[in-house]
């Protein structure tokens, strides 16, 4: 992945050939003598950095041939010392734009190394949920803070069960290798044990084990100050309820039509990995989840995006009136381009999105 494949914005392929017009037009009209030189080696120098190998050598051989021009229409070709020096000067520039662009352009090529292996360790880690159980269609993403980091502490499942389908969504505390290691751990005790476990408090409870267990692995300072906020939700089948267990999570949204409303726990618990404190585990909350209507499960790099002025962004408020969404992934491009225009910028943490629809309109029990 060198500079002549960076998605730059459209105007940026331009820039070089502009600044040398520009270069070219001030050394002709202004009364200072090559006074827009800078541009003409700025110029190369922007494509050096910026664009591609056959973009950097046709911008160092075009301010060559224009500085050629120049000299000619000044009439300082005859001062052949003088010429040879300024033609020299620009043709180093250009050789130290081509070797900034070859530096670039490996730099690149490792990053998409980088990348690709990350990909394919986020796929083992962290696998696409269905796109279908039953009448619920499914939807996620997950969204890297640095675009060269691809696997963090976010996390997301769904299973179907014996008791209906399953769905978790965690954040584990921290960064790197530790964090990695976390959500594996919490991944797999959830695809071992949510066929087993009769509800959800149980379900969490094992869960709990799983991370304890494998934070004892660990450094004693990390293993004090990790913990991991969940969520946890089983719709049972035949039903337009949906039972949720929130271990410190934000909040999931409730999308039906273009109302949006936040399932709120009446008691959130502690996050999984805190046991040690003594305080009972939250219990679960049902919730309607009518026909037509989504469920959607962020993590905080969703609720603590901010923008420039330090303002916390507001799921329900910013999806509010934009319904009725016909699919899962609907709503979760329409948050994810709402959460980048809102930011503006690089975000401060990753986020993981999960959105369940129930599309069917059959009659269901109670």
């Amino acid at each position: 992945m060198g500079p002549s494949v960076t998605r730059w914005p459209r105007y940026v392929p331009f820039m070089p050939a502009a600044m040398i017009v520009v270069g070219a037009l001030w050394n002709l009209f202004s009364p200072r003598e090559y006074w827009g030189d800078y541009l003409l080696v700025a110029a190369v120098t922007v494509a050096g950095a910026l664009l591609s190998l056959r973009h950097t050598i046709a911008a160092g051989v075009a301010i060559l041939l224009v500085e050629a021009g120049l000299l000619f229409v000044g009439g300082h070709l005859g001062n052949v010392v003088a010429s040879a020096i300024e033609l020299a000067n620009l043709a180093f520039t250009a050789l130290i734009a081509i070797g900034v662009n070859r530096v670039v352009a490996r730099h690149g090529r490792r990053l998409a190394t980088v990348r690709s292996v990350a990909e394919a360790a986020q796929r083992a880690v962290l696998p696409p949920p269905p796109t279908r159980v039953g009448p619920l269609a499914v939807a996620a993403v997950y969204k890297a803070a640095q675009i060269e980091a691809l696997i963090g502490g976010d996390a997301y499942a769904v299973q179907d069960t014996p008791y209906g389908t399953r769905l978790l969504i965690a954040d584990v505390r921290g960064k790197g290798m530790g964090a990695i290691g976390a959500v594996a751990a919490l991944l797999g005790a959830f695809r071992v044990e949510v066929d087993q476990a009769p509800d959800l408090a149980a379900l969490a409870g094992r869960l709990e084990r799983a991370l304890l267990k494998e934070g004892a692995l660990r450094e004693e300072e990390v293993r004090m100050e990790g913990f991991v906020t969940a969520l946890l939700g089983e719709i049972p089948p035949g039903r337009d309820r949906v039972r949720l267990l929130n271990c410190g999570h934000p909040a999931p949204y409730l999308l039906d039509g273009t109302a949006v409303s936040v399932l709120e726990p009446a008691e959130p618990g502690l996050p999984l990995g805190m046991s040690g404190l003594g305080v009972p585990q939250a219990e679960a909350e049902t919730w309607l989840l009518p026909p037509g209507g989504t469920l959607l499960l962020v993590t905080d790099g969703v609720t603590e995006a901010r923008d420039r002025t330090g303002v916390f962004y507001d799921p329900a408020r910013g999806l509010s009136g934009r319904g009725p969404f016909r699919q899962p992934d609907e709503v979760i491009e329409a948050l994810v381009r709402d959460v980048e225009q809102w930011t503006g910028g690089p975000r401060d943490d990753d986020m993981a999105i999960l959105a369940i629809t129930r599309s069917d309109g059959r009659p269901v029990g109670r």
